[in-house]
């Protein structure tokens, strides 16, 4: 069994290779080729909790390596202030053949590539073609991995506009991104509503309880990334955002049992179940249409499912066996 740390994970997946993994991975979900059981919590005191997110992909699914595993990710949102990431944990994969542990890593890194990556995959599909604009709420370590996620698949973006909760986390994230792409127009605002207005492109990365975006500040032809909530009771987004968007998710299951923004519309009568329109995976594999107009609104609600998870360590097990990295390690 391999085991690999954060620094040999992120010189084994780049940004550009998990875009492909993970697009693979949501189409073999939609087709069916994966056992993904809801994700657990568990209360680990305070606003603490650990997460259990188990998962296969199955043999014979044609399109991604075969191999089960579990995902255990603590989520310490006080993390940050200490300087530590919010989310801390491990990924354990399994062959399929024999079902021998083949590797162990770190979950912190791999799960910020693979979530940013996964906005990309929908961003591609969904989003115009000519987005100028990237209004990025949120300003930790998910945005850093959000805006180079962004830029794989839209390089037409030429503004960066940043909000965050803290304002000096902002400028620290603004002041990095413009060193790192010149290219960018950088600017931070004190406030969200101003940092969206007219955004063609919003990403939602906050550890927000309550919503911080409202649907009334979105424009016609936006598309957005709401990533941030995991679990029932917290929300990024507004009922009004729901309603005014073509909504596309990871996986049915996990949206209507863990979405709180989805959950809430339904309950209120806002909208229905059938406001799904589609997995992201149906409208990579061309069963399900995506944007309609160049006015619409498109909103891709990421939970994060375990199936992105095990395809991208199957990658980084099978780079780091073939540059000989990592650490050996046995489990008798």
């Amino acid at each position: 069994m391999i085991v690999l740390s954060d620094k040999e994970i992120r010189s084994l997946l780049q940004m550009s290779e998990a875009v492909e993994i993970v697009e693979k991975a949501m189409i073999a979900v939609s087709d069916g080729a994966a056992n993904l059981p809801l994700r657990s919590a568990v209360d680990v005191g305070g606003p603490n909790k650990m997460g259990v997110m188990p998962g296969a992909l199955m043999p014979g699914n044609g399109r991604i390596d075969a191999c089960f595993g579990v995902k255990l990710v603590s989520l310490f949102p006080g993390n940050p202030d200490a300087g530590y990431s919010s989310h801390q944990g491990a990924i354990v994969l399994f062959e399929p053949e024999h079902g021998s542990a083949v590797g162990m890593m770190n979950a912190g890194l791999l799960t910020a590539i693979r979530t940013a990556a996964a906005s990309a995959v929908a961003t591609r599909v969904l989003a115009r073609p000519d987005c100028a604009t990237l209004a990025m709420v949120g300003a930790g370590e998910q945005a850093e991995q959000h805006l180079e996620a962004m830029l794989c698949v839209r390089p037409s973006i030429r503004e960066l506009r940043v909000a965050g909760r803290r304002r000096e986390k902002a400028d620290a994230f603004a002041s990095h991104a413009a060193e790192r792409y010149p290219e960018l127009t950088v600017r931070v605002f004190d406030d969200v509503r101003s940092a969206v207005a007219g955004a063609d492109l919003i990403c939602t990365v906050t550890s927000a309880d309550e919503p911080v975006l409202m649907g009334e500040w979105v424009a016609p032809g936006t598309h957005l990334n709401v990533v941030g909530a995991s679990i029932p009771t917290k929300r990024e987004i507004d009922e009004e955002t729901v309603a005014r968007s073509r909504l596309y998710v990871d996986y049915r299951p996990s949206t209507f049992a863990q979405a709180g923004e989805v959950i809430g519309a339904i309950e209120s009568g806002r909208i229905g179940r059938e406001h799904v329109l589609a997995e992201i995976g149906e409208v990579l594999a061309g069963k399900a249409a995506g944007r309609m107009a160049a006015d619409d609104i498109t909103l891709y609600r990421s939970l994060g499912i375990a199936a992105q998870d095990l395809a991208c360590a199957s990658h980084c097990v099978r780079e780091a066996k073939a540059r000989g990295r990592g650490v050996e390690a046995s489990l008798e």
